[in-house]
């Protein structure tokens, strides 16, 4: 394995004094060699534009859009983790024949005919048997809100249902895009079935097969015709204060947390988990400057809808993390990190967002629980070990300036460029140093690098072979020694492409 070959390589203090000796005009120059040698190799006119922007020295930060948001709404086992699935062309989703199924991961990127998008998936609960229309109708109220457009999935074989047409009144009101899509035709003796859900007054049902893939691909034409290039809900915002998203499972203290930097009972507080639902949006002073803070409390918990509340909560974590910049998980230290808390730190890695680490209610630890927490974090916070940590009391206030230079070392590094020239004699001083092993007798070689955009910091890699997942981390781990990066996740792709043939 890769990872064992250079795992415990230390870094070489003489790499980063021959860089930092390096002066810019040699930096230039390296890259200009570089730049003309790819000449010889077969890439396309994309590659080109990524690599001449790039030579643009003094270019600031490059953003991407924020992706367009397609929700799949609809009752229990009608296919929406099936269609899901056909829709990326992989198993992603649960699907089972029983409703409720889809738990945890609920939102996928997608693509089709060139068009990148999010695509959420609704399904996630275990329904009550006595408050299922209700319970339907609030989980697709949630999913359209911080929706672009909706696919809204009946069971054609099956017609429309008294839950369906709840759906659709509230579908009505979004004013959200839908196209609907009658499932479970399978083949097309079946799809005069399809006509009856016309009555349901949104426009053409397109029947689908999500099991066998008919009609799917005329299906999504119909939904990149009515979804946006650029997220309207989702879209970045440039300027003013820096978005915080406060994140974590129920009853860590998130709301405590927003209530003390405040200065008043902004949010609702109470020992039941879950009881905020709405995500709040407050300016806090915090270290003499304003910060947004958003709280992500879950969902407020109703006695039909206990089941449901850790989906709702992951749904609002989602949203607010597409609207900040930086993302601050609780933990409390009085518990033991549980996988709901790594799956939260793995929504905020996803999300591409800065990242913080909060350790709260550290007033109420002892020795015992510390040399158990410490071991824990060793353990299971293992791949966030570039995040910073702060330890707090969010109900007393005790060392809540202390979020303020983490927020700020982990944006600064989410903001952060290389120029090309550095990055390159970054990389061919590496590839000197510690080579990519020989694999099947022949040894890829980095050809170009590039930074294709920051917030969070992405990579790109022009190579003659694919590079082992493990040379790509160790890449990133020097990345780290080398530039700093604390508090920012940090890409490494790459493009392998080969010697033009000469004629």
């Amino acid at each position: 394995m890769i990872d064992e070959e250079f795992g415990d390589v230390p870094a070489n203090p003489e790499f980063v004094e021959r860089l930092q000796a390096m002066s810019t005009d040699e930096e230039n120059n390296r890259v200009r060699v570089l730049r003309s040698g790819l000449e010889d190799y077969d890439l396309d006119d994309e590659d080109f534009s990524v690599i001449d922007t790039e030579l643009d020295l003094d270019e600031g930060p490059r953003y991407l859009p924020a992706l367009p948001v397609l929700a799949i709404v609809g009752r229990p086992n009608v296919g929406k983790s099936a269609l899901v699935n056909r829709i990326l062309g992989r198993r992603e989703a649960v699907v089972e024949d029983k409703p409720g199924v889809t738990r945890d991961r609920i939102s996928y990127k997608a693509e089709w005919n060139d068009r990148k998008f999010t695509l959420v998936d609704t399904g996630g609960w275990e329904p009550d048997a006595k408050g299922i229309d209700r319970s339907v109708a609030l989980q697709a109220e949630i999913a359209v809100e911080l929706a672009d457009a909706v696919l809204f999935v009946v069971d054609a074989m099956v017609g429309a249902t008294s839950t369906d047409e709840r759906v659709v009144k509230m579908l009505r009101a979004s004013g959200k895009p839908v196209v609907l899509i009658g499932n479970k035709i399978d083949d097309a003796r079946q799809e005069p079935e399809v006509a009856s859900l016309w009555s349901l007054g949104l426009g053409e049902p397109w029947p689908v097969s999500a099991l066998h893939g008919r009609g799917v691909a005329d299906m999504l034409d119909a939904a990149m015709a009515v979804l946006p290039k650029v997220s309207a809900v989702a879209k970045e915002e440039f300027g003013g204060p820096r978005r915080v998203a406060l994140i974590g499972r129920p009853n860590v203290g998130k709301s405590s947390l927003l209530n003390k930097a405040v200065g008043s009972e902004r949010a609702v507080v109470n020992d039941l988990a879950g009881t905020t639902r709405d995500p709040i949006d407050e300016q806090v002073e915090l270290g003499g400057k304003i910060w947004r803070f958003v709280d992500t409390a879950g969902i407020r918990r109703r006695v039909h809808l206990t089941t449901g509340a850790d989906f709702y909560a992951s749904l609002r974590t989602a949203a607010a993390l597409e609207r900040a910049e930086v993302a601050v998980v609780l933990f409390d230290v009085t518990q033991p990190i549980s996988e709901a808390d790594i799956r939260i730190v793995d929504m905020a890695l996803e999300s591409g967002r800065a990242l913080v680490l909060a350790f709260n209610k550290w007033d109420e630890l002892d020795d015992e629980r510390r040399r158990y927490l410490e071991r824990e974090i060793e353990q299971d916070l293992a791949h966030v070990d570039w995040a910073p940590r702060v330890n707090i009391s969010a109900k007393t206030g005790r060392h809540l300036e202390k979020l303020v230079p983490a927020l700020e070392v982990a944006l600064d590094s989410w903001d952060q460029r290389i120029a090309t020239g550095k990055l390159n004699a970054f990389v061919q001083e590496l590839a000197m140093e510690t080579p990519h092993p020989v694999r099947g007798g022949k040894q890829p070689r980095i050809l170009f690098a590039t930074q294709a955009s920051s917030r969070p910091p992405k990579f790109v890699l022009f190579t003659t072979g694919f590079l082992d997942a493990g040379y790509r981390r160790f890449i990133q781990r020097r990345l780290r020694e080398t530039y700093g990066f604390e508090g920012t996740p940090i890409e490494v792709g790459m493009r392998v492409r080969e010697k033009r043939k000469r004629s």
